[in-house]
């Protein structure tokens, strides 16, 4: 006898209780997400991850007491058990928030002004174990960095490092992730099957030795794959 899948158990955390009751709203009414709390700061939302154990904590970034940032840190970063998946939603599109929600341990990175359906898929997709930047974050983000992220001495020999290391089809959805589509957007764009995409994106960060999609992003953008935001 086969059984429903769990639902993807979620903390809101955000300290305007509008936006927050929006969100419980919003998520309460999928089949497949169940919000299992909510806190108004940083602190409040370390204390209830810890205790409630969600598989996702959507967190705001300017939060009292307790940035949602070094909150981000305390729950997902390099030394935390357990951690849960950290989706950051907020209405800075800031560079050194997105950079520094992303090294305190974030699977991803979404604005408030995104619509229903994109930040409920948001969830959806950390919750899965894929890495999320909205395409407008990602080139706003690397664009702004590009210049410190791609030596003009070394972005060609690197580039050509690259295109031996992939096959054309691995190149083809490395360019998708540093345009920062999910594996399911990919997929659609390739016309290929969601589970091929998930191999080749294991393929291409392994053969390039990096650690995650955020990684892959940076090197396609270093090394001139995909051209830089003005």
């Amino acid at each position: 006898m086969s059984h429903a899948p769990q639902p993807v158990r979620v903390l809101v955390c955000d300290d305007q209780e509008l936006v927050r009751t929006g969100y419980v709203t919003i998520f309460s009414a999928q089949p497949d997400i169940e919000v299992v709390g909510e806190a108004e700061n940083g602190h409040a939302a370390v204390e209830a991850a810890r205790r409630l154990r969600p598989d996702v904590v959507v967190m705001d970034i300017r939060m009292p007491l307790l940035d949602g940032i070094q909150a981000t840190r305390q729950l997902a970063g390099p030394d935390a058990e357990a951690p849960p998946k950290v989706l950051v939603v907020t209405t800075f599109n800031v560079d050194a928030y997105v950079y520094d929600a992303l090294r305190a341990g974030a699977s991803g990175f979404l604005l408030k002004d995104a619509p229903p359906a994109e930040l409920v898929n948001g969830i959806r997709t950390v919750a899965r174990g894929e890495s999320l930047l909205a395409p407008a974050v990602t080139r706003h983000l690397i664009g702004h960095f590009a210049e410190h992220l791609r030596p003009a001495d070394t972005s060609r020999q690197a580039r050509e490092d690259v295109v031996r290391a992939l096959t054309v089809r691995e190149l083809d959805v490395l360019r998708q992730i540093a345009e920062g589509l999910s594996n399911a957007e990919i997929a659609a764009a390739l016309f290929i099957a969601p589970e091929t995409v998930k191999t080749y994106v294991s393929r291409i960060l392994a053969k390039l030795g990096l650690r995650d999609r955020v990684q892959a992003v940076v090197l396609a953008y270093r090394v001139g794959l995909v051209p830089a935001a003005d």
